[in-house]
């Protein structure tokens, strides 16, 4: 094809710039901002561009032959996900140190435009990660049969199904191998799970339990899994739904419950009272639980009937966990938290927003504990907890997402006592 402003086939030859949210870099081409993927800063590519409309304000490209490599290319670690295939992928060509590198860069300047916050951000490897050279950590894996039955995943920004022939990101329990060499029913979803601490793998085909080799239909088939964490000298135990939310890197659970525990303070959480907001199926209640102790108390808020099933069973042995299932905003709105001395506030990828921001200043809480899963999200979060009186202290990042752009932060904020 003829592309307004490209070349034959939607070839165009372009100069990158620097690093974008969302897996992209910047370049320019006639004027126009185009955001590439598969390149990287300094780099001359020829990229194919995929979303060109001669009246939209940008457009999207995949580099798709490099003419200038930069010395952070290597080979991908990922083929598949390379240009024109699937997601999930798209910093495989990125050494590792230059992605971690490039996600600092991109929570550094969402802070900047988004929050007024000027401050160098590093993000932090997971444990195992470097040993793995950022593979092997994906213990939750989304796969769907294409026509012929073939398990893959979507390609980027497409509702096209990419028969897989590896998915190494996955972790060895996962036997995502197997899953990529038999035949589903087509357009069946395929959900893998392998948790920790040495629960049995899980495999659910359209939400059905998956057992020797067909459906397991069975009242009592097993439709959910036990994830484990060792802090010191105690043990914590999630059961979790297979097909519920969790933290899918293998080392995530425990670098963010420390990185939480670690950010409520020098002084400990005993006797205190904290509002865990977002609670999912207990990630942060049950080790709050324990550290505000008997005489504390811990009100966790959470708005999935799934998640609330799996937290009430999670944190039954915790007198001092009181539960509140609805939308966050409108549980904070109905008085029903009280007040509280601490906040740890997980929204989902879109953040919190005003309503929820609103509600935690009204608690009167001295610090809130933001855990965010996307930067521009982050920083307007931060920003709207800043102009209810908070003051950003410290923002530590983790890279719990490797060979994708994605970058988990947590965000420590105090309110100033009253002169």
């Amino acid at each position: 094809m003829t592309t307004a402003g490209g070349g034959q086939d939607g070839l165009v030859d372009l100069e990158v710039g620097a690093v974008a949210h969302g897996g992209h870099c910047v370049a320019r081409h006639e004027g126009r901002v185009v955001f590439v993927r598969h390149t990287l800063p300094g780099e001359r590519v020829r990229a194919r561009l995929t979303e060109a409309a001669p009246g939209a304000r940008f457009w999207r490209a995949d580099a798709v032959e490099v003419l200038e490599a930069s010395p952070d290319r290597v080979p991908s670690a990922w083929p598949e996900a390379g240009p024109g295939g699937v997601g999930g992928g798209e910093l495989a060509h990125v050494a590792l140190p230059a992605q971690r590198a490039w996600k600092s860069a991109v929570v550094a300047e969402q802070l900047r435009r988004l929050a007024g916050d000027e401050r160098d951000v590093r993000v932090e490897a997971a444990p195992g990660d470097d040993e793995r050279r950022g593979l092997r950590w994906r213990t939750r894996v989304e796969l769907v049969a294409d026509a012929e039955g073939r398990a893959g995943m979507h390609r980027h920004r497409s509702h096209d199904v990419v028969a897989l022939r590896d998915m190494p990101l996955a972790v060895e329990d996962a036997d995502v191998s197997g899953v990529l060499a038999r035949r589903w029913p087509p357009g069946a979803r395929l959900t893998l799970v392998a948790p920790s601490g040495g629960d049995r793998p899980l495999l659910l085909v359209d939400g059905v339990p998956w057992a020797r080799g067909g459906p397991d239909t069975r009242p009592t088939a097993r439709s959910s899994v036990r994830e484990t964490l060792r802090r010191g000298a105690a043990e914590l135990s999630w059961r979790v739904a297979g097909n519920g939310f969790w933290q899918v890197h293998r080392q995530a659970p425990a670098v963010l419950v420390g990185a939480v525990l670690e950010a409520l303070g020098p002084a400990g959480l005993a006797g205190a009272r904290v509002a865990d907001l977002y609670a999912g199926a207990g990630l942060f209640s049950l080790p709050l639980a324990d550290a505000v102790g008997d005489a504390g108390g811990v009100v966790a808020v959470e708005g999935d009937a799934r998640a609330v099933r799996d937290l009430r069973r999670n944190v039954h042995d915790r007198a001092q966990v009181q539960i509140h299932r609805g939308g966050v905003a409108d549980v904070l709105r109905s008085g029903a938290v009280g007040t509280a001395d601490v906040v740890v506030l997980d929204p989902p990828r879109v953040g919190a927003g005003r309503a929820v921001v609103d509600g935690v200043a009204a608690l009167g809480a001295e610090r809130v504990v933001l855990v965010a899963c996307d930067p521009a999200a982050l920083a307007r979060d931060v920003a709207l907890l800043g102009a209810a009186g908070y003051v950003l202290r410290e923002v530590r990042a983790f890279d719990l997402f490797p060979m994708t752009h994605h970058v988990e932060a947590v965000a420590v904020l105090t309110r100033p006592a009253p002169a």
